[in-house]
């Protein structure tokens, strides 16, 4: 599986790729790692890729053995990303962003927290309020349907995994969003290695979404999101 590049598009542009049905996880790091090869070069343009795996788990360089809880449910792969242990399926919307970091600064840090900004501006046109923790990795809800915790603080779940790698300042991997996927398949790690707060989605939220229209809503807030160099 290749990207293709497109007829036409104007310069510093980045094209959008958008897969139907299931794409093997393999095939698409595959394709990812030739494209940010070209990019590297200068022989092809940034891309972001929103597609859905089939269900299975990745392990990323800082997964701890302990965390793949249920071994044999779902094939495990081993990722080059960064974190732990996260699951990937139906009703996920993966979200790959091979972008020039080296071009758009140099700043790691930033970059990390334009994706976070990107999926939390996302998520507002929803009326969700996503929210970033010191410690935790992704972006997380409030649950104020649930009961407090043993702490008296309101429960949390995570809604969003964010996970890259960079090559020669060139991105790869990058977000997952749950809008509908089978919340049990989490149950098969401890997502990011966190124990003490759930997952969640926005059709468990009780909203409405679809595919399309998140990924409306990514390509609405995209350019806003990684041109705030603050």
């Amino acid at each position: 599986m290749l990207l293709p590049d497109p007829a036409h598009l104007e310069p510093d542009a980045v094209q959008w790729h958008v897969s139907d049905g299931l794409v093997p996880y393999d095939q698409a790091v595959t394709a990812m790692e030739d494209r940010v090869a070209r990019i590297a070069r200068g022989q092809a343009p940034e891309a972001i890729w929103l597609l859905e795996h089939p269900p299975l788990y990745t392990a990323g360089t800082s997964a701890k053995p302990q965390d793949l809880t249920d071994p044999d449910r779902f094939p495990v792969h081993v990722s080059q990303r960064g974190g732990q242990y996260t699951y990937h399926g139906p009703g996920q919307r993966v979200v790959y962003v091979m972008l020039d970091v080296g071009k758009r600064g140099h700043d790691v840090r930033l970059f990390v927290k334009q994706l976070e900004g990107w999926v939390i501006a996302t998520l507002e046109r929803f009326n969700v309020t996503g929210e970033i923790r010191d410690g935790r990795v992704g972006v997380w809800v409030q649950r104020d349907d649930k009961p407090l915790t043993a702490s008296g603080a309101k429960p949390e779940d995570k809604i969003a995994a964010i996970g890259i790698r960079l090559r020669k300042w060139v991105s790869f991997h990058g977000i997952s969003i749950n809008v509908e996927p089978d919340l049990d398949h989490f149950n098969g790690i401890v997502p990011c290695g966190i124990t003490e707060h759930g997952v969640t989605s926005l059709v468990d939220l009780g909203l409405p979404v679809t595919m399309h229209d998140l990924d409306v809503a990514l390509r609405q807030t995209f350019q806003t999101a990684f041109t705030d160099r603050s």
